[in-house]
Order: structure tokens, then C-alpha cells, then sequence
């Protein structure tokens, strides 16, 4: 995969500067204050070098930054009418020892869709946006994509956990269900990035043979439950009467 760049801010308690994110797809690359950090997801970024920086110059968790902000814009496809257009993700990720907060801000012919509010995930941020543009335009994403999958188990994490099957499309096209998928687990090419777009991409199935463990997307909404009705108010003590000895 070739290597894309995208320009954006860090900040912290230290204050704040310019930086470059870069990645191939799977590893994420930032430069801080003269220190290289690499890491798998935006969660799990380490030094380089395997030793910890300068005391007190950045907040770590486990080896890995946090108590950081991360604001960057990307070039995005998108399949308008099906034709191909680019458009532009924002994303604002707030790295906390917690949990993080997500925003993402897609911009196209000069409309903003939101995820609306803070998200765990890309995966669940790119489905909040996606459910709220227009019919017609589609993301041209991993997370989008007809051979992505997350391995069956519950949860998953922040960003690069999704696995792709570019090398076995054909098996993969077959595949509903999470027995099906785990079968085919050992054949997957990698881990991708959510927001990683390639030329293989295909639109992924709504329904059916192809939706794999994960199923389509955007995932279905949950039905609301029905309203309960009014409740009946309960029996005051004193209507009970009074107690009878035991």
C-alpha cells in the first residue's frame, strides 16, 4: 500500500503544534516534539525508539500516548449516484485514560454530517455519518467495504482492527455468520484502517451471503421497544392494613 499523509494538530498540557500523520493502511506514524510514535490504532501510539520519552514530556498509558488531543483532515471517497468524488473527514479524537471521544465531520459540496456526538470508535462514528447522508452517496471506505470483517468477539477497539479479505473475495463473498467468518479467519490479508480506502473496494451487501459476521453497513438500528403503558400506581402501606404478628 502506498503511504498517505495527513497534516493536523496535537495537543496537550505542554501545548500544541503542528504534526503529520502518516499511515500505510495498518501502521500509524506521528512525529511529537521530536519523538517518532507508531502504533496499530490511534490508541496504541508508542515511541519508536522502545523507551520512554523524556520524563514528563508527554502522558503515557501503558507505553502509549494519552490525556492528548488529535485533530486532523483527510481526503475521503465517496460514491455519489455512483460516480466517484472526493470529500474531506474531519476527525477530532480526545485520547483519555478512560475512554476516548471521537468526532468525525464529513464535508461535501459544502454540507457538514456529523457523528453527532462522541463516538468509541471509527466504525461506529462512520455508521453515525453514514446513516445521515443523503440517498445516493455511499462511503468508499474499509469499514464500507464488501470484504472487511471484525473478528467474532465481542467488542472491539478504537481503530485498525478490522480485518481484510481482499485475498480471498470469492470465499468471502459466500460468508454470513460468525462461524463462516472464523473459518475463513487464517485466509484474511491484514488489518486495515476504518477510514483506509483501496482500488479493491466493493460496496458491501445489505443482506445476505457477504455480510459476514459484522453484517452490513451501516448496521441496522435497534427497533425502539414499544412504550410501556401507564403503571398503576402501587398500594399505599396504609391500605394494606396493619401487619399481623408473626
Amino acid at each position: 500500500m502506498t503511504d498517505e499523509s495527513w497534516a493536523g494538530w496535537y495537543r496537550d498540557r505542554g501545548g500544541s503544534e503542528s504534526v503529520v500523520l502518516t499511515t500505510d493502511g495498518q501502521q500509524i506514524r506521528i512525529r511529537i516534539r521530536g519523538v517518532d510514535f507508531e502504533g496499530e490504532s490511534f490508541d496504541d501510539l508508542a515511541p519508536v525508539s522502545g523507551t520512554p520519552p523524556e520524563s514528563g514530556m508527554f502522558a503515557l498509558a501503558d507505553g502509549a500516548l494519552t490525556d492528548c488531543v488529535l485533530e486532523w483532515d483527510l481526503p475521503l471517497p465517496v460514491l455519489v449516484d455512483g460516480a466517484l468524488r472526493q470529500a474531506t473527514l474531519g476527525c477530532l479524537l480526545s485520547l483519555r485514560r478512560v475512554d476516548p471521544d471521537l468526532y468525525l465531520t464529513l464535508h461535501l459540496d459544502g454540507a457538514a454530517y456529523e457523528s453527532a456526538r462522541a463516538e468509541s470508535d471509527f466504525a461506529a462514528a462512520l455508521t453515525a455519518i453514514q446513516r445521515i447522508l443523503p440517498d445516493g452517496i455511499q462511503l468508499q471506505t474499509c469499514i464500507a467495504c464488501a470484504f472487511s470483517d471484525y473478528f467474532p468477539a465481542p467488542g472491539r477497539g478504537l481503530s485498525g482492527g478490522l480485518a481484510c479479505f481482499r485475498g480471498a473475495k470469492d470465499a468471502y463473498r459466500g460468508v454470513e455468520g460468525e462461524d463462516a467468518v472464523l473459518d475463513l479467519w487464517d485466509r484474511r490479508t491484514g488489518f486495515v484502517q476504518e477510514i483506509w480506502s483501496c482500488q479493491e473496494f466493493e460496496v458491501r451487501p445489505s443482506r445476505g451471503a457477504g455480510t459476514g459476521h459484522r453484517g452490513a453497513f451501516p448496521e441496522e438500528p435497534l427497533e425502539p421497544l414499544e412504550p410501556l403503558g401507564p403503571l398503576e400506581p402501587r398500594e399505599s402501606l396504609e391500605s394494606l392494613g396493619p401487619l399481623e404478628p408473626a
